[in-house]
């Protein structure tokens, strides 16, 4: 089912006020999480091709390719060094030392708003399933196969999604002047 925001509704981690504000370091790191995942969905929701590809300035960051960043980001955090997996096509045949800088700016424009949000709400649910995966095996003090703690993985993908939600805050005000810290009640989750 597609909502009226183009962003299929998902299955998060259940979360209640209580365990948000009350909550063990796991609950907390993942209602974290997925709170910034879903304020980035809104930000760039219902936004035309012409709204995703808008600029600020000299700068080359555009919705449509914070989608595209943040869905390899996904792929390359929860598949490739959490689960060990290959990720998935496009991000397969490309080289992060190569094409980090670039590729997700220079490409979003090739893609359609929907073929954007529904590559990047495909890899959140594949990064759900992996981090699931991983938390019934232990807590976060397992390690990735680089080393990399569980818990500084969250760390990481949190502040991805913070600094990045803030740029979607200014582009999403650029198109159409809409404002927010967060989706409205009723806005699903991604």
């Amino acid at each position: 089912m597609v909502s009226t925001f183009g962003f299929t509704p998902g299955q998060p981690p259940e979360w209640d006020i209580e365990r948000f504000m009350r909550g063990d370091e796991v609950a907390t790191a993942l209602i974290t999480l997925e709170r910034n995942r879903r304020a980035f969905a809104w930000k760039c929701a219902d936004v035309t091709a012409e709204g995703l590809g808008l600029r600020l300035g000299a700068s080359s960051v555009t919705l449509g390719g914070l989608l595209k960043h943040l869905a390899w980001v996904e792929e390359l955090y929860f598949q490739n060094r959490l689960a060990g997996r290959p990720c998935i096509a496009p991000f397969d045949q490309l080289n992060v030392e190569k094409e980090w800088e670039d590729w997700a700016w220079s490409t979003a424009a090739d893609n359609t708003p929907d073929a954007l949000r529904a590559l990047w709400v495909e890899t959140v649910h594949r990064s759900r399933d992996a981090l699931a995966e991983a938390l019934s095996r232990g807590g976060l003090e397992q390690t990735t196969h680089n080393g990399m703690s569980l818990r500084r993985l969250l760390a990481d993908m949190i502040e991805e999604y913070a600094r990045h939600t803030g740029h979607a805050d200014l582009l999403r005000e650029h198109v159409d002047g809409a404002t927010g810290e967060g989706p409205p009640q009723a806005f699903p989750v991604p």
